[in-house]
């Protein structure tokens, strides 16, 4: 099915062709009809499916048949989009620019993120703009700033909702509502790679009754486009087996994902010493280092990038064959927003991930909660010699020290201070 059999005009079917969106994915076809008939809509899609164009096409469409061009005076906002990440408000505004230029035309778009000076996106406001995309703390700061209104808001969209609400941002969150009409007088979008709790409550809140709702599955597990391997070597092994890895695909492009800053610049640096072109991108670059790494690794200037879960989500590179994790993810929903970056488009890619002794009981988590049936291999010329320690075994079980299940420090206190004061323990 065409784009244009979807309701979009041909000058915008061409347009997602110029970017090489040729056929809608299975979140376009039915979500665009959807948003283009005004109707608020729940998406469930994983990272991957193409739920931004899904969105982004529609919109256009609407202010094209709106006064786009047209009107005199100050622009007022129509749209804005919610997004949990700079790299992501970022991936978005280049969309909306690209289709503008290859319709002719496209709104004023203001991309408000922190991590840069506030002062250049206050002087974009001037005049006005169409579209403001932008992360929920730096869009407070701007209006404390600015004379930006969003009480005329014709559409808010949430992208990534699942992401918003792990990063924290609910407070911020309602604070950005109190900005906006209310909700039987905007069209809203919510997007999410899952559901939790939190975003199920902001489905209430968010959206009209009988809003349309899209479910598409995550099948990354049986996507025969991307083939999955679980290698079983000792930690203190895991560069070396990287090594290997990047031999075995000679002039391949990988991600590779660790846990933290200093493991990236850690793994990076060791990989580059052995002349392998290696860099590191984590959330203590600048916004600028940041872009420029990414912008170099995309042009094929670096062959393995070295990340956190920062480019797990939100960030599009084109043909990326492989994806390895170094560091197992924290969360077992992270374990599909890290593969989803490779198999994209169709393309076929390999995703591979290093599990030690200490790290057997989360891979077996992970695997139970995305369904997978993978081997873990054990490689001849990497022997395991390490042992699972102790304590890891004792408090984690099979549950594998997953995000959300072990007890924070917070709650280990609070736990403690309730058996303190609980009568019979025997504590005062």
């Amino acid at each position: 099915m065409p784009f244009n059999a979807l309701g979009l005009a041909p000058s915008l079917a061409h347009a997602a062709a110029s970017q090489g969106l040729i056929a809608p994915t299975p979140v376009q076809s039915q979500s665009i009809p959807a948003v283009l008939d005004g109707q608020d809509l729940r998406v469930c899609a994983p990272t991957g499916s193409g739920k931004t164009a899904a969105y982004v096409l529609p919109l256009l469409q609407a202010w094209m048949l709106g006064d786009a061009g047209q009107r005199s005076g100050p622009r007022t906002t129509q749209a804005l989009v919610l997004v949990p990440t700079r790299e992501l408000a970022t991936q978005v505004a280049e969309l909306v620019y690209h289709l503008g230029e290859a319709l002719g035309q496209r709104p004023k778009v203001a991309v408000l993120t922190g991590g840069v000076s506030i002062n250049p996106q206050l002087m974009a406001l001037r005049g006005g703009v169409d579209w403001v995309i932008a992360t929920p703390g730096r869009l407070l700061d701007v209006v404390a700033h600015s004379q930006l209104k969003l009480h005329s808001l014709q559409t808010l969209v949430m992208d990534e909702a699942d992401r918003l609400m792990d990063l924290g941002f609910a407070e911020e969150l309602e604070q950005v509502l109190a900005l906006l009409p209310a909700k039987g007088q905007r069209q809203t979008l919510l997007l999410s790679a899952t559901f939790s709790p939190a975003v199920q409550d902001l489905v209430a809140q968010l959206l009209r009754p009988g809003h349309a709702s899209v479910e598409v599955e995550n099948t990354h597990q049986q996507d025969a486009t991307i083939a999955q391997r679980a290698l079983y070597v000792d930690a203190a092994q895991r560069t070396n087996v990287l090594r290997a890895l990047i031999a075995q695909h000679p002039g391949q492009r990988m991600l590779v994902f660790v846990a933290s800053r200093y493991s990236a610049e850690h793994v990076a640096n060791k990989l580059y010493a052995k002349k392998i072109f290696a860099t590191a991108l984590h959330g203590e670059l600048s916004q600028g280092a940041r872009q420029r790494v990414l912008q170099e690794f995309k042009a094929n200037q670096w062959q393995v990038l070295v990340t956190t879960d920062l480019a797990a989500r939100g960030i599009h590179i084109d043909a990326l064959p492989v994806v390895i994790n170094y560091d197992l993810p924290r969360s077992a929903d992270d374990y599909t927003h890290r593969i989803g970056r490779t198999g994209r488009a169709g393309l076929s890619g390999t995703a591979i991930s290093l599990v030690s002794p200490a790290t057997a009981a989360h891979w077996k988590l992970i695997a139970k909660r995305n369904q997978l049936q993978l081997e873990l291999e054990t490689l001849p010329d990497h022997p395991i010699t390490e042992t699972v320690p102790e304590r890891a075994a004792h408090e984690d079980g099979d549950r594998g020290g997953v995000k959300g299940k072990r007890m924070s420090k917070k709650d280990k206190l609070r736990a403690a201070a309730a058996a303190a004061n609980t009568p019979g323990t025997g504590k005062a």
